[in-house]
């Protein structure tokens, strides 16, 4: 067995990696827009939906950014060296502390 054939099994890695990506860009960026769209037709305040607004904005930002990264993870196991993926980790993180600033928002206005 070579030292190539050692790194690489046929499990997929990168390209179930790349599918996460996709689905956690598509949820937030579908949630954010269907609670934005939410809280705008029923008046709720518009610091919820502005919060909303911008979970979707960064799922739409991580969703561009996802054929980036592939072709990033790809060059990087061919390389043999460490990826960093801080940026889109941050994108993440953001969109979803955004869904929970305005879900908060959302159960602290509704009566």
């Amino acid at each position: 067995m070579n030292a190539e054939d050692e790194v690489w099994d046929r499990g997929l890695q990168s390209e179930r990696t790349r599918l996460a990506w996709v689905r956690t860009a598509v949820a937030l960026s579908t949630a954010g827009l269907g609670a934005a769209g939410l809280s705008l037709r029923h008046d709720l305040p518009e610091i919820g939906a502005a919060g909303f607004a911008l979970a979707a904005l960064c799922g739409g930002v991580l969703l561009i950014r996802t054929r980036l990264r592939f072709r990033r993870v790809q060059e990087a196991l061919h390389a043999g060296r460490p990826l960093n993926d801080d940026l889109d980790a941050l994108f993440a993180w953001l969109g979803t502390l955004c869904l929970v600033a305005g879900a908060f928002t959302f159960v602290l206005t509704v009566r």
